[in-house]
């Protein structure tokens, strides 16, 4: 409270898709919160953390291997919709200074808890040009998916290959630009879509889908990637494909 209202409570381990952090706008929001989190078999423990009025969140995956040799991943740009991630555009559309500024600090991130693997790490970019640190994902993360085709290396492959400490693969772009989009549960029901015909007429997209049986409102059932010269030929070709996926 020190620093006023709004501030965001997260959970220290284990949030994800906007299950561990609640805006606090009041007072009342932060006793329901402490409930939340803290009751049950397994309560965990909390932190505050002052609202950041950002213009866009950022993320860099990184893979690091036992000799601390590092690949780094484009500086993206990811957007949420209800506290999960919808698309993620590569390289993210910003100066070169943030770009530096944003793998500067997943390095230090990653060399900070000496990690082994690929990592996921989240920023904020202020309306004043600076990038600020917000999490840290120790697995492969959202942010790197459109990594599987547009990488000359995929996430889970140098995810792989670090954990083996072997040599890294190559993570830059294989084309000007890439983007992803989440399919994200709409109802509940089947997993499986109705039809995929209209999907299938879209020639420069690739559907992942996740096998999963129910789908939920909100649940992550799969995701579409396309390659493209600009991030709008991208993200336009993705958006176009996944409102002809039929569920």
């Amino acid at each position: 409270e020190s620093r006023g209202y709004p501030y965001v409570m997260k959970t220290r381990k284990f949030g994800y898709d906007g299950y561990g952090n609640m805006t606090i706008k009041k007072k009342n929001n932060a006793l329901v919160g402490w409930k939340r989190f803290t009751s049950g078999e397994a309560p965990r423990e909390l932190m505050a953390e002052e609202f950041v009025d950002f213009s866009k969140e950022l993320a860099v995956m990184v893979a690091r291997n036992r000799r601390g040799e590092l690949a780094l991943y484009p500086c993206s740009e990811t957007v949420q919709r209800n506290h999960i991630c919808h698309t993620v555009v590569a390289p993210a559309v910003v100066a070169d200074d943030v770009q530096q500024q944003a793998r500067d600090i997943a390095v230090k991130a990653v060399e900070a808890i000496e990690g082994v693997g690929v990592f996921g790490i989240e920023m904020f970019l202020t309306s004043e040009g600076e990038v600020l640190f917000n999490e840290i994902a120790p697995r492969p993360h959202n942010s790197g998916h459109y990594s599987i085709e547009a990488c000359y290396t995929s996430q889970f492959e140098n995810c792989i290959r670090a954990v083996l400490n072997l040599p890294l693969g190559n993570p830059n772009l294989i084309a000007p630009a890439a983007a992803m989009m989440n399919l994200l549960g709409e109802r509940s029901g089947p997993g499986v879509p109705d039809s995929v015909v209209e999907f299938m007429k879209h020639d420069k997209v690739k559907l992942h889908l996740y096998g999963k049986k129910d789908s939920r409102v909100g649940r992550k059932m799969g995701h579409v990637t396309a390659l493209g010269d600009s991030a709008d030929e991208a993200l336009g070709a993705v958006t176009a494909a996944a409102s002809d996926l039929l569920w």
